[in-house]
């Protein structure tokens, strides 16, 4: 801690905060992402495709 000098807690609480964001918003895509494939496999299953599926 010595190496960071005197805003040592500023500078842990920055990181604390970055990793907390990044967290939230990888899994906020994560979920985001599933919840997407679940409406297309349900489209999909009641007959709606999609129009690149189109030869």
């Amino acid at each position: 801690m010595a190496m960071l000098g005197d805003h040592s807690g500023f500078i842990i609480a920055a990181y604390g905060f970055v990793a907390v964001v990044l967290s939230a918003l990888i899994g906020s895509t994560l979920i985001d992402g599933a919840r997407q494939k679940a409406k297309l496999a349900q489209l999909e299953a009641r007959g709606i495709r999609r129009r690149s599926d189109q030869a």
